[in-house]
This record gives C-alpha cells, structure tokens and sequence, in this order.
C-alpha cells in the first residue's frame, strides 16, 4: 500500500489516502488489523470474497439500506460480539455501506476506529473522504448524520472493473464536478482528452483521474473541515436540485451521480440567466457532461412540481429560511446564492437553455 494523500479534517483528525497495487495487497493489509473488527458489506461487495470474515454485517445494496434499521444491525453485532473501543468498523463497499460504517463508528462508545474501502468510482471520489456520515430520514436524503473522518482510506482500482456503465458513471458525474470546482484546469483537461481511455476503465488513467479530483475535494475540506464557513459548501454543486431530483423519485429514477449531473447543468442554465455565470463557461461544461451521455436534458412533468419544490425546500443549505444554491461564476469560483421559486421551476420544467 503506498500513502499518496493525507487530508485534515474535522477536530484535527487526519485521514490516510492509501492506494493498493492489486486486490492481493489490499487483502495483505487489511489483514494486519487482527481479530477485533467488524466488517461491513452489502450484497454486491459480499460477494468478492469466497469466504466473508468472521464478523460482519452484510446489507442489502442498495440507498433502501441507508436507515436506521441498517444502523442498528451493525451498532447490535458490535456489542454482541464484545467490540471495543479500540476496535476497528470496517466499511467494504459504496457510498452506502461507507455512509453507514462510518455512522455507527461514530457514535459506538463515543467513537471507534474507522477504516474506509470504496470500492465504486463514486465512493472512492466523494463519500470516502471528507469525514460526513448520514443516513437517510423521513424520505430525505442524509438528514441525519455526523462528521467522523475515517483513519484510513484505501483504493484499489481493481474494485472498477465489476462496476455496471451505469454506476461507473455515477461516480464519474462528481469527478467532472470537482473539475469544474478545481482551482486549475488540470482535472477538466483529462477528462476531454481522456474521454475514450477513461470509458475504457484504463488503470493508469483512473489513477490520475481519482488522484486529481480527491486533491480538489481535500482542497476544500481543508480550508472548512465542519462546513461552517461556506467554503466546503462549494462541493455540493448539483446537490441541491439533485437531491430533490433523488428525493421525488424515491431514488429510483437515477443514481446519485447522474442527479447530480443534472444538477450541475441546472445550476449553470441558473447562473446564466443571473449573469452570474460566463455563459461559455456555462455552455462548455454543459457540453462536457453531454460527451459522456447523461440526460442532463430531462425535465420533470407539471404534475411532479409540487413533489419537486417540496423536497428542495427541505434541502439542509439554508440561510434566513431561504435554501441556498451552489453557483459557479467561471473556473474553481463558486458562490451561494437563493433562487426565486419561479425561476426554478422553469429550469427543471422548461425546455433546456442551452
């Protein structure tokens, strides 16, 4: 395993961002932490192993499982099976199996120690770095959660290759999303000239690519580790319409990653319209998420606005009352701003503006 990153994060705590070779010298690894450790998998990543370890929980794949009914079957198994607080959660799998691991390793005896393995593109770019843990509640999407930043994050891209297009995909969405948040051109500038050998999954380029959009996300959870001076906020590009998108769909319509590819293109049809945006900008990050075939077209029926507007106004970005969107005005400068309703509901129901 060689350690490349070492982001800080909330309280101080550091996590170590360590690349295996291959699926053996990720399994060596993870072999050197003994006996006092509760593994978590979901039905997909359990299946990876011939022989699960002794201790796990395994849940069902899937965003149904983000719960506290899941919570609670891992929080049982580690005090049924004597787990202590020098004891080590294990999460093996997405964004979901990660979320969890690291929720119940947050509140177990005041906290236990946490390592993290992503094993799709979207986990390994967005949920296993940065320390936010957070479950689901009442239809919404991570409503309930904590800030506790795994000791160890391992990636072995090996894990990519049993990925669908679709989930593949999903992942990729938040890496151009970094792109566009990125202080340089560097990440951006890959992703058009490496369309065709990132499609193709090809090692040497997902490296480069998980490298440079994991050093835009730390970049920003380092200057506002807890989210309270508006800087880490930036990273939730996309998210708002997204998760309203997700939330409305009962996060069946699309993955995360392809709501938040829509989302992005809302906020920039909206910042265009402001003159926030530059609208070249606008256009050809636009034309960026089309080359690798979201439907970033699509549009909600007039039916489902009320649904829609309902789950945004929920969203947790807040300020005055008023929900707060993540606008870009060029390259890597982003800005918070309220949205009146009106114009929303055009973005997400009228014809695309570009």
């Amino acid at each position: 395993m060689k350690t490349v990153r070492t982001a800080t994060l909330a309280h101080g705590k550091q996590s170590q961002i360590m690349f295996a070779d291959d699926l053996k010298d990720l399994s060596v690894h993870l072999g050197n932490y003994g006996r006092s450790v509760l593994w978590v998998f979901d039905t997909n990543t359990a299946k990876l192993f011939k022989q699960l370890p002794p201790v796990a929980v395994v849940l069902e794949s899937g965003e149904s499982s983000k719960n506290f009914s899941s919570l609670e079957r891992i929080l049982s198994t580690a005090v049924e099976e004597g787990l202590g607080r020098d004891g080590r959660i294990i999460g093996f799998g997405g964004g979901v199996v990660c979320d969890m691991a690291a929720f119940a390793a947050s509140i177990y005896m005041r906290g236990c120690l946490l390592t993290l393995v992503p094993t799709t593109l979207l986990c390994m770019v967005d949920a296993s770095v940065g320390g936010k843990a957070a479950i689901d509640f009442k239809g919404l999407k991570n409503m309930v959660g904590s800030f506790y930043p795994a000791s160890e994050v391992l990636i072995c891209m090996d894990t990519l290759r049993t990925l669908s297009d679709k989930e593949f995909l999903n992942g990729l969405a938040e890496v151009i999303k970094h792109a566009l948040l990125s202080q340089d051109e560097e990440l951006y500038k890959v992703l058009i000239t490496k369309k065709n050998e990132i499609l193709a999954r090809d090692a040497d380029t997902l490296i480069k690519l998980v490298q440079l959009s994991l050093d835009v996300k730390r970049w920003y959870i380092e200057q506002d580790p807890t989210e309270t001076l508006g800087i880490r906020q930036m990273l939730n590009l996309g998210h708002t319409f997204g998760h309203a998108l997700e939330s409305s769909s009962h996060f069946g319509l699309y993955g995360h990653g392809a709501c938040v590819a829509w989302g992005t293109c809302r906020a920039l049809e909206a910042g265009s319209v402001l003159g926030v945006t530059e609208k070249a900008y606008a256009m050809g990050a636009t034309k960026l998420f089309k080359s690798f075939g979201y439907d970033i077209d699509y549009r909600i029926g007039r039916g489902d606005w009320i649904e829609f507007r309902e789950h945004l106004s929920k969203d947790k970005k807040k300020e005055a009352g008023k929900v707060l969107f993540v606008l870009m005005e060029k390259q890597g400068c982003a800005v918070l701003k309220p949205l009146e309703m009106q114009l929303i509901q055009h973005l997400v129901i009228a014809k695309p503006i570009f």
